[in-house]
């Protein structure tokens, strides 16, 4: 019904577009300062060590702030013990509580939950603030609960369908209601038809398309891109051709490539190389490459050239001829190197001389050290490349291993790219020149690294599916000293043939890092992923083992992997083992034990640290960072991520993050750092836990990068633009704000971190918590 209704319903809303009511987005929480700091200091350590019984124990206290704190605490730790007692409090007689509560049953996202969070949305006394956080949640169950990708014979849990439908119904209940729909509803109901994917989502998300909100436009169009939807093409034209808000044509240019929208592509074009904002050019020239039509090399080439030649004249952002000044950080890099990648895209194979020219100029001005360009140069022109590659390495990379942590400077980056650019060959067909593929894998083998760059070498030798790669993975996941070479060794292994000599490697090269890796588990959670990959039955074993090391997140592995029914039905007694687990509390951070030789998974804070955490309030701490581009302020946030701000300013003060090069950067998404090996795998040799809160992940919000829950460090981002998709999932701990965001917008790949200055003492204007904007 809601296919067929659709023509009719998008035809008037282009014709009348929706307002808003101009009432807050959000009811403001109850603050910290109400509840009483035994408990909060309760309730923190608690979180910190995912102990859920000390929490429980306060959802039904008599002080609402307290019942609202904790149902915070209940869901970050997503202990499903706690869905009951937390879905009570829907009914709780504060609007507050029953708001924190809703949140809290998403971040557990456990089925269990679906029932309350049904009954609540259908009920029309909900209020709205209520409503919004519910939807919200049943996006979040859903999406964590429901098929990936729904195939032909592929049954749905009833369950997930129907909080599918609930989200789909409550924003027709929003459009409905027209110039008095409330804002955070529908942001959050879109975010969660992109979370559970319901059926005909497509159909509903395209109705706010046209809405007078530019930030409702902008995640309607985020919806249909990550939803692949190919139902609204023509309002989302409409939006990228005209639209006044930059994030909301952006967004629009991302949907048309999703949506496969052919006859876009000149409109594509324009955007690509003629929008005055940047984010909206990188969209358009991201999607380009999805359309793959080589029509677009001529006008994306001409504007490359533009760039570049700005870039090596002096007459870009920057001002700095080249000349002058040996600066491979020029602002322009993020769109050249998207450009880049297009063209790698848009014409393999061809050996087009204009675009060869291009590339080489721009790794050359950049002086061979991003992937992109050397991974689109060899898409265009392989045999050439794979001929060249040799002596560029020998002449700008590293020629020879230097000891693990001693590396002097970036060079090894050289040798990144190139490993990236010879593994990007292995996807080509090359059957009319078969010499290219075996040149590429002779270069790889030949190109002499550091530790950083060994596990891009092992990823393109995997590409090239090499003999006796078994082997190769063994030797240096048995010797290599970096255990992050031996994670990367280890991934591969369980793709390969199930044999003995496989699985003896991985469980002898566990042993190994247990006793051996005090600052990096990415080994020991590697190998358990490979040999349980490469035989259920023989990873019992080595599992049972990783239940009794020291680090709650090697142990949370092997809870996990255990498990698996399929295993507990082979081996009944599995059962008792993670039930005699967790009376040990093995299913918790443990305080930290010097003995285990390791800070690892383990509890570091003392009750002086809890106190001084929990005693901060928002505005009253802020750290002043100074960059090759410029400074900018983050404003912290440790009421809503107490923890995690003090982890932050600790480091500060140790001047960690002083020098550090900012390794990841994503055009119109996030710029991180915080890594200190700069290739994106480095920590300050602990963990700390999520504090995941209501703050969304609107533009210049500041989070903490993870490699899944509870695995932050000291890496952190921020973005560039609204990332809804982000929300409950990565803790927000500051943000930064519009007049900042232009110097973090000119920050590229490679601008270092000069130093990071921590300001305590400034006075709140205000004592109630930070306002937080809808998704």
């Amino acid at each position: 019904m809601r296919k067929v209704l659709f023509t009719v319903i998008l035809a008037l809303v282009l014709f009348q577009p929706l307002r808003l009511s101009a009432g807050p987005l959000v009811s403001p929480l109850i603050g910290n300062s109400r509840i009483p700091i035994e408990v909060l200091l309760q309730i923190v350590k608690a979180e910190d060590s995912r102990n859920p019984a000390p929490v429980m124990a306060l959802l039904t206290n008599a002080n609402a702030a307290v019942r609202c704190r904790a149902a915070l605490a209940a869901g970050r730790i997503g202990d499903e013990r706690a869905v009951f007692p937390v879905a009570a409090l829907l009914n709780d007689s504060s609007v507050e509580v029953k708001t924190m509560a809703a949140f809290a049953l998403g971040e557990i996202e456990s089925l269990a939950a679906a029932d309350a969070v049904l009954k609540a949305l259908q009920n029309p006394q909900t209020p709205d603030a209520v409503r919004s956080r519910l939807v919200e949640a049943a996006g979040k169950i859903a999406g964590a609960n429901g098929n990936p990708v729904r195939a032909a014979g592929v049954s749905e849990n009833p369950k997930v369908i129907d909080l599918g439908d609930a989200i789909l119904d409550t924003l027709e209940a929003e459009a409905a209601k027209r110039e008095k729909q409330n804002k955070l509803t529908v942001l959050l109901g879109l975010t969660a038809a992109l979370r559970a994917r319901p059926e005909g989502g497509d159909t509903v998300v395209a109705l706010f398309l046209t809405n007078l909100d530019g930030r409702i436009r902008s995640d309607a169009a985020n919806t249909l891109a990550r939803l692949r939807a190919k139902n609204a093409n023509l309002a989302l034209r409409a939006m990228l051709m005209s639209d006044d808000d930059p994030i909301a044509r952006a967004n629009a240019a991302r949907a048309l490539g999703a949506a496969e929208d052919k006859e876009a592509l000149n409109m594509l074009i324009d955007a690509a190389t003629e929008d005055e904002d940047s984010r909206v050019r990188v969209s358009a020239i991201r999607t380009l490459a999805t359309l793959r039509d080589p029509y677009a090399v001529e006008r994306l080439l001409a504007h490359g050239e533009k760039l570049l030649a700005q870039v090596r004249t002096g007459s870009g952002s920057d001002r700095v001829p080249r000349n002058a000044q040996r600066n491979t950080n020029f602002s322009e890099k993020n769109e050249l190197l998207e450009v880049a990648t297009t063209l790698g895209r848009l014409i393999p194979k061809t050996n087009d001389a204009r675009t060869m020219r291009f590339l080489n100029a721009l790794r050359e001005t950049d002086r061979y050290r991003s992937p992109e360009t050397e991974i689109a140069l060899a898409r265009v022109a392989p045999a050439s490349y794979v001929d060249s590659i040799r002596a560029i390495v020998e002449r700008e990379g590293y020629v020879f291993v230097t000891p693990r942590g001693k590396e002097p400077s970036t060079k090894w980056q050289v040798n990144s790219a190139a490993a990236q650019g010879l593994g990007a060959i292995a996807a080509l067909d090359l059957a009319n020149d078969p010499s290219v593929k075996p040149k590429a894998v002779a270069a790889l083998n030949k190109i002499l690294t550091p530790a950083y760059v060994w596990p891009d070498i092992l990823r393109a030798l995997a590409l090239f599916k090499k003999d006796n790669f078994s082997r190769d993975l063994r030797t240096v996941l048995l010797s290599h000293p970096d255990p992050i070479v031996r994670a990367a060794a280890a991934e591969p292994i369980g793709d390969q043939p199930k044999t003995k000599e496989n699985y003896d490697a991985l469980k002898t090269a566990f042993t190994k890092s247990l006793l051996t890796d005090r600052r990096e588990n990415d080994a020991q959670l590697a190998i358990l992923d490979a040999i349980f990959k490469l035989d259920k039955k023989e990873s019992v074993g080595t599992l049972l083992v990783a239940l009794n090391t020291s680090d709650y997140l090697v142990r949370r592995k092997a809870f996990e992997l255990l498990s698996d029914k399929d295993l507990q039905r082979e081996f009944p007694n599995i059962a008792a083992s993670l039930e005699n687990a967790r009376k040990g509390r093995r299913d918790q951070v443990l305080p930290f034990s010097p003995i285990s030789g390791t800070k690892l998974g383990q509890l570091l804070n003392t009750d002086t640290d809890y106190k001084r955490a929990a005693a901060r309030k928002n505005g009253s701490a802020k750290a002043v960072l100074a960059t090759q581009k410029g400074t900018f302020t983050i404003d912290l946030l440790p009421e809503d991520a107490p923890l995690t701000v003090d982890n932050f300013i600790k480091l500060a003060r140790s001047n960690y993050f002083n020098g550090l090069e900012v390794h990841r950067v994503v055009p119109n998404f996030v710029m991180q750092d915080g890594d200190p090996r700069g290739d994106g795998n480095g920590g300050p040799g602990w963990s700390i836990r999520c504090e995941v809160n209501m703050v969304p992940y609107d533009r210049g919000a500041v989070g903490m990068a993870l490699s899944g829950k509870d695995t932050g460090g000291s890496q952190w981002f921020v973005t560039h633009s609204p990332q809804p998709h982000l929300d409950g999932g990565y803790t927000v701990f500051g943000k930064v704000n519009e007049t900042d965001m232009k110097v973090v917008d000119k920050i590229v790949r490679g601008d270092k971190i000069i130093s990071v200055r921590i300001v305590e003492g400034v006075l709140p204007q205000r004592t109630q918590r930070s306002p937080r904007k809808a998704k």
